[in-house]
């Protein structure tokens, strides 16, 4: 791949996935920016990439502004994924029309291939693995907006001629994360010498690197089968307790957790693990981190971050 674009670009998929394009190879790589961004800095200098600062509301426009000739066209970005944000049901309704808008931008770059960011939540609550074969039955906004953007972006692109590849992507953690996530509140609780409250972490689950994540992304924009649906995970799922007691190990071994001092949510999702048969099959893809390299390196850039914000 030569050319690349991004939407959501400083998430923690999206600036592995910057940084995987240009550490490894020659691709440039266009990197699309809300134009009020508060992350756009911690993007990475190098001639081979482009930002472009373009709300989720003006994606059409982008054939305007860029030349074409791109091979994948990735889109992350997704408005309102925290909280009672996810049954905003004008928000959600939105996002399905970006990611169409996303997609029409893409045909008019002459993009071969699509790449979009679908989530575990297309699935609602299910016991088993979770693969391409899976019956969904999303059950919030959040889900069924996701699930929709999927199957009508598929059906836009087959109209403009543009491979489609949609990526149900599980629990992710890493660097650039969001710090109201399970693992990057964890980690800031702990450094700052707080006794983290938890549920019992009976949940069985299943976490996975960005960069590993990102590495996956890169793969499906090169060797995913077109049309294929592909659940991104680490294939493998240990008590949320485990992870709980991994991270406080690597901050603080000594800490105190509170597990059982949160209850359960209404629907509380308790078995979540990615089938990656079939991404592994058509790709070759194999997670390369074990959670406890992730968290190894997930506590150093929390660190420098807090560093930072005291300096």
């Amino acid at each position: 791949m030569k050319r690349i674009i991004i939407t959501g670009p400083t998430g923690a998929i999206g600036m592995a996935l910057v940084h995987r394009f240009l550490e490894e190879g020659d691709t440039e790589v266009t990197a699309v920016c809300r134009r009020d961004s508060r992350r756009i800095h911690r993007l990475p200098s190098s001639a081979r990439l482009r930002t472009v600062a373009c709300s989720l509301e003006e994606l059409r426009s982008l054939p305007g502004v860029l030349s074409p000739g791109y091979d994948v066209f990735y889109h992350l970005a997704w408005a309102c994924t925290t909280g009672d944000s996810r049954n905003d049901i004008d928000a959600q309704l939105n996002n399905i029309r970006y990611t169409l808008d996303a997609v029409e931008a893409a045909a008019g770059l002459e993009c071969r291939r699509f790449v979009g960011a679908g989530s575990q939540a297309e699935y609602g609550r299910h016991c088993g693995m979770l693969g391409a074969e899976t019956p969904v039955f999303p059950e919030n906004g959040y889900g069924i907006a996701k699930l929709g953007a999927g199957l009508l972006s598929r059906i836009r692109c087959g109209q403009l001629g543009v491979e489609h590849i949609w990526a149900r992507i599980l629990s992710v953690y890493g660097p650039y994360d969001g710090e109201n996530t399970l693992v990057s509140s964890l980690i800031r609780k702990l450094l700052g010498n707080e006794r983290p409250r938890c549920t019992a972490g009976e949940q069985v689950w299943d976490y996975i690197y960005s960069k590993d994540a990102a590495r996956a992304m890169s793969l499906l924009g090169e060797r995913g089968v077109p049309g294929g649906v592909y659940c991104i995970g680490s294939g493998e799922a240990r008590p949320l307790r485990e992870y709980v007691l991994a991270v406080r190990d690597a901050v603080n071994p000594g800490a105190e957790i509170g597990f059982g001092e949160i209850p359960y949510s209404p629907g509380q999702v308790m078995h979540l693990q990615a089938d990656i048969t079939g991404l592994s099959r058509d790709t070759g893809f194999r997670p390369e981190y074990s959670f406890e390299e992730g968290i190894a390196e997930t506590v150093d850039w929390v660190k420098d971050v807090c560093t930072s914000e005291e300096d």
